[in-house]
C-alpha cells in the first residue's frame, strides 16, 4: 500500500483555495487574524467543510513560516500521507482472516509519539489507527520518518468523534481497551478476537467520555518510582499482550 503525499505548506490565497477544491487533504489552516474579507472567507467555509483545523495567527508567525514571502494572510498544511476509511481498516482484517485489532488514539499530540505508535501498531499486526481530526498531531513528514515506513503499510483514519466511532464500532462486535492508571491489570483481562486498543493524551491520558465508552480499562504494572510511562510505551506493553492473547488462543 502506497499512500504518500508530498507534505507541504501551501501560500496565497488562490493556491490555498485550489488545495481545497481539488480534494488535497488539509491538516492545518492559517490565517491572519482579523482577516476576513472575501476571498478569505471563501477559503474558510472551504476548510469548514473538511473539518480542517483553523489557527488565526499574528503577521509574525505567518512570515516566519512563508517560503515565498507572498503568503496574503493564509497559509495551508497538507498532510504527508493520504489518510484512509474507517471502513478501510476493517475490510484490511476481512482479507486476511483476522479479526480486527485497531489502535484509537484520542489526542496524541506529539508527532514522534504518533509516529512510534504507528510503527508498533504495524509490527503487532494491528489492521489500522484511527486518529482525531482535532487537537491532535496529523501525518506530516515527521511522523512519517518515526514510523520507519510504517505509514506505507498501515492505514490511519482521521475521525470527527472517537467516543462516537468507538460507539460505531462497537456494533460491528470489536470490544474496546483503553490503557488508564487504576484499571483492571492487563494479564487479568481476556483481550482475544475482535478488538480496539485505546491510547491516551501524553499528559492526561483517556479523556473521560473515551474511557467511559470502552469495556475495559487496563492498568500496566509498574514497580518503579514514577507513576506512568510515555504514551508510544504504552501502546507498545499493552499492544504486545493482545499480540500474547491471540496467538495463545
Amino acid at each position: 500500500m502506497e499512500n504518500r503525499f508530498q507534505e507541504s505548506n501551501i501560500e496565497g490565497r488562490n493556491a490555498v483555495l485550489e488545495a481545497f477544491r481539488s480534494g488535497r487533504t488539509v491538516d492545518k489552516l492559517f490565517v491572519l487574524e482579523h482577516c476576513e474579507d472575501g476571498p478569505v472567507r471563501t477559503i474558510l467555509r472551504e476548510a469548514k467543510k473538511q473539518n480542517t483545523i483553523v489557527k488565526f495567527v499574528k503577521k509574525e508567525r505567518l512570515d516566519q513560516m512563508s517560503k515565498t514571502g507572498t503568503h496574503q494572510g493564509v497559509i495551508a498544511q497538507t498532510a504527508a500521507y493520504a489518510y484512509a476509511q474507517v471502513e478501510d481498516i476493517l475490510e484490511a482484517a476481512r482479507k486476511k482472516g483476522e479479526p480486527p485489532f485497531l489502535f484509537v488514539l484520542d489526542n496524541i499530540e506529539d508527532p514522534h509519539n504518533l509516529g512510534a505508535i504507528i510503527r508498533t501498531a504495524n509490527l503487532a499486526g494491528a489492521h489500522g489507527v484511527i486518529i482525531p481530526k482535532n487537537r491532535a498531531a496529523g501525518l506530516t513528514a515527521v511522523v512519517a520518518r518515526t514510523s520507519a515506513g510504517a505509514l506505507n503499510y498501515t492505514p490511519v483514519a482521521k475521525v470527527t468523534n472517537i467516543a462516537r466511532t468507538i460507539e460505531s464500532l462497537k456494533k460491528e462486535g470489536i470490544w474496546f481497551v483503553c490503557a488508564d492508571m487504576g484499571g483492571t491489570q492487563m494479564y487479568d483481562l481476556d483481550l482475544k478476537g475482535p478488538i480496539g486498543l485505546v491510547i491516551g493524551n501524553e499528559g492526561q491520558g483517556v479523556s473521560k467520555l473515551v474511557k467511559e465508552t470502552c469495556d475495559f480499562i487496563a492498568s500496566i504494572p509498574m514497580k518503579g518510582d514514577i507513576d506512568s510511562l510515555n504514551a508510544s510505551v504504552a501502546a507498545g506493553v499493552l499492544a504486545y499482550e493482545i499480540v500474547r492473547q491471540r496467538l495463545s488462543k
